[in-house]
């Protein structure tokens, strides 16, 4: 039998713990190890659990989210953290992928949608809100200092900046005024250059690679 993905699950409001909870606990391959309602106790409890995936919001009391995940890097805590926040800061983003979150969301996601992202931040991909992705692509000071970035056409750099948004090909050929066919092309090539292997993944090549 397949051992099913621990979660732990950090939030300071005890109605969204429990909602998660909840919702985690009627998936047949997710277990829920425990809840923290601290920054601090956050930390604690994923040293002492070793969650395969810690749900992190941001707004905690005590520790911050950020914080504790400055701290869980740290202490080489190997847990996968996908935050799950209502900050709408884009600076956060910035900070918290910097800092290791392997994905980030905000609180008004779907129910389903946040089954999926668990999972696959579990596998190893990573998980961004489109906003989120946006506001990385936008971080001031990326574009000009990552060479793969660099190394990317002006029409590709429109193509990906469309992606961050999570358009399709579709929306992207209406927008930019291309055939499909080009997108898909532009989307290859950019994909190459990067070094990565899906969109997701572009958006946060360019923060991750950017300067501190």
């Amino acid at each position: 039998m397949t051992s099913k993905i621990t979660v732990l699950i950090a939030d300071d409001h005890t109605v969204v713990r429990q909602g998660i909870r909840v919702l985690l606990s009627l998936q047949e391959d997710i277990e829920v190890v425990g809840e923290a309602s601290e920054g601090g106790e956050a930390v604690e409890l994923a040293s002492a659990l070793a969650p395969d995936v810690l749900l992190l919001d941001l707004k905690l009391p005590g520790v911050d989210g950020l914080a504790a995940l400055a701290d869980l890097r740290d202490r080489g805590v190997t847990s996968k953290v996908l935050v799950l926040t209502s900050v709408t800061d884009p600076a956060s983003v910035m900070v918290a992928m910097r800092a290791g979150a392997a994905g980030f969301l905000y609180k008004d996601v779907d129910p389903d949608a946040l089954v999926r992202a668990v999972r696959s931040v579990h596998d190893g991909h990573t998980v961004l809100a489109p906003e989120a992705a946006a506001a990385l692509l936008r971080s001031p000071g990326r574009a000009g200092a990552v060479a793969g970035l660099d190394a990317l056409t002006a029409r590709e750099r429109e193509v990906l900046a469309q992606l961050a948004e999570g358009r399709s090909n579709r929306q992207i050929a209406r927008l930019l005024q291309m055939s499909e066919k080009t997108v898909k092309t532009h989307v290859s090539s950019v994909l190459a250059k990067l070094g990565v292997a899906d969109r997701t993944q572009a958006a946060l090549y360019a923060v991750r690679n950017s300067p501190s």
